[in-house]
């Protein structure tokens, strides 16, 4: 509670058992932090492997909190911050923050930047004039989206009035105005990035094979994203087996580190023109899919249109071993530590939790990742088997559920192209 008061009750133990019981889909969360109680920790984990059904999830307490309070809030206000979707976050009828609305697409800022500075005959093709010419798109796509903000706030309630919201937060009804439109007292309008890991490999593929290395010219990079590494699969296998973002120690680590760093000073730079502050996370929600099919090839060897890194994870196959803790690192590394979260998604394999010191083991590791700022862990626990069976045949398990992203959902009533992403995690990820 807002006094830093553990409020665990029975109330708490029947709602996972109801979870339990049901064995459908829910975003029941469970807040990580020093005082929880142990007992309901524990059932929580434990009913996580035996239902396989992606819930309950963990949001760290550590990160929501600080990270908020960095906005000029109190720890006793912050502390009322509740999950409330995918990704969301907010204090209950207090806040209005648009969660999961707004992305930056980081690929198409990339490709702008690139192409941008490969035609321009002033400008010396480096990695260093990239890194500038990136760093000057992603300052106008950060404007672009605080004037966006502003003129969404100066007019949604004319044409989509929030009027289920309206009924559950103080002083929209007291005002007679719109929560979109001065209803309540809090606005925090959150922006996330994503394809992170697209970008940063993107960054280490090319100083490591042009600058380093040689191997090939930025002319001849950019001939090969306009084909599409058409008839030229050994180079586009060159560019994508670097050391990636969550290999640990990587060059695409410190990418990764510092295309954060960067996007979250552009979202903080200043409020909208009308006053409105900014969170930024990081995060892609299922527009995986939509946002690549906006954006051509990438020097990381991610293929025209083809979908961008899933939120804040390394791309599928990024290590061959111990993959959950480097994953869980990766993503800690790179927190936006703003309020707005920067999820975690793991694929696990049941097996982990055949014995007592596997729940053990994954207790310690949310922990961990919770204590190292994380704030939001989105986990699946799938036999890669039965998911494999059910992309080829989704009737035959149709009780089959998966945690896609910030939602669970049966997997038979995903699109083909849904079910293969799920599917390239858990093949790689196992």
């Amino acid at each position: 509670d807002p006094e830093g008061k553990d409020r665990t009750n029975h109330l708490s133990f029947l709602i996972l058992e109801a979870l339990h019981r049901m064995k459908t889909t829910s975003n029941i969360t469970v807040r990580v932090w020093e005082g929880l109680d142990e007992k309901l920790f524990h059932k929580s984990v434990q009913y996580l492997f035996e239902d396989r059904n992606g819930s309950p999830r963990f949001i760290g307490e550590k990160g929501m909190t600080e990270g908020f309070m960095r906005n000029g809030y109190t720890r006793e206000f912050a502390r009322e911050r509740v999950v409330s979707g995918c990704h969301w976050a907010a204090i209950p009828g207090k806040e209005y923050t648009l969660n999961d609305v707004v992305k930056i697409n980081f690929a198409a800022v990339f490709d702008v930047a690139l192409r941008e500075m490969v035609a321009d005959p002033e400008v010396e093709n480096s990695v260093e004039n990239l890194r500038k010419s990136y760093e000057k798109h992603m300052h106008l796509a950060a404007e672009c989206v605080r004037e966006g903000l502003d003129i969404h706030l100066e007019h949604m309630y004319k044409v989509l009035p929030e009027l289920p919201l309206n009924l559950l937060m103080i002083g929209t009804i007291e005002r007679g105005r719109d929560v979109s439109h001065g209803g309540v007292d809090h606005y925090n309008m959150c922006c996330d990035g994503s394809a992170l890991a697209t970008v940063a490999d993107s960054f280490a593929a090319v100083e490591q094979r042009i600058e380093q290395e040689g191997r090939l010219t930025w002319e001849e990079l950019i001939d090969l994203l306009d084909r599409d590494y058409e008839d030229a699969e050994p180079i586009r296998l060159m560019l994508k087996n670097i050391d990636r973002f969550g290999s640990g120690g990587s060059r695409a680590d410190a990418y990764a580190v510092e295309l954060t760093q960067l996007f979250c000073d552009k979202v903080k730079e200043s409020p909208t023109p009308d006053g409105f502050n900014c969170i930024p996370g990081l995060f892609s929600w299922a527009n995986t899919i939509g946002l690549g099919k906006a954006v051509g090839a990438t020097p990381n060897g991610r293929h025209a249109h083809a979908p961008i890194a899933h939120g804040a994870n390394p791309d599928p196959g990024f290590r061959d071993a111990g993959a959950p803790t480097a994953l869980a690192l990766a993503i800690a590394s790179v927190q936006c530590d703003w309020g707005n979260t920067v999820p975690i998604q793991m694929e696990l394999d049941p097996g982990i939790a055949r014995q007592e010191e596997g729940i053990e083991k994954m207790k310690a590791l949310i922990t961990t990742f919770c204590d190292l700022n994380g704030t939001l862990m989105n986990l699946n626990v799938l036999s890669k088997e039965q998911v494999l069976e059910a992309h080829e045949d989704p009737e035959k398990y149709p009780d089959l559920i998966v945690r896609v992203t910030g939602f669970s959902a049966y997997f038979r009533m995903l699109s083909k192209d849904f079910r293969q992403l799920v599917g390239d995690r858990i093949i790689a990820d196992n």
